[in-house]
């Protein structure tokens, strides 16, 4: 399991996912009430739908490392990863727009992290799929 190169792809993804709970992506100032400027830091529990999106590709990623016998689930669930963390990239930076001033933290490697992780191990299962196919003929 371990020695797979696409199961510790999968863990550079699930971690990255986890870390993005706890560092923050952007700091800055935003508007807050009474049109008062408020320094602020936008993390993946900063809004609704980037806990939700963040918490289900950690699930992906950390489902996907143990179903390492079920190859075809595995790729389903990597490729729901990649999707889920592109439309994360997409929300952080919509998030971003809405701060006056600010700067990226070097922390938001974390979420790119995840995507280049759910990418490789995607396609380090489709090479297995294709090598175990390629065995399979010659039987």
């Amino acid at each position: 399991m371990i020695q797979r190169q696409q199961t510790l792809w999968l863990l550079l993804a699930t971690v990255c996912s986890v870390l993005t709970f706890l560092y923050p992506f952007y700091t800055g100032q935003r508007l807050g009430d009474n049109n008062i400027l408020t320094i602020d830091e936008l993390m993946a529990g900063s809004n609704f739908f980037l806990l939700v999106l963040t918490g289900a590709a950690t699930l992906a990623g950390a489902i996907a490392v143990f179903l390492f016998k079920d190859r075809k689930t595995q790729v389903k669930l990597s490729i729901a990863g990649v999707v889920l963390a592109v439309i994360l990239v997409i929300l952080y930076f919509t998030e971003v727009r809405k701060f006056q001033s600010g700067r990226f933290a070097l922390t938001s490697i974390y979420v790119a992290g995840m995507l280049i992780g759910f990418i490789m191990a995607t396609r380090g299962i489709l090479k297995d799929e294709k090598l175990v196919k390629s065995l399979n003929k010659l039987r």
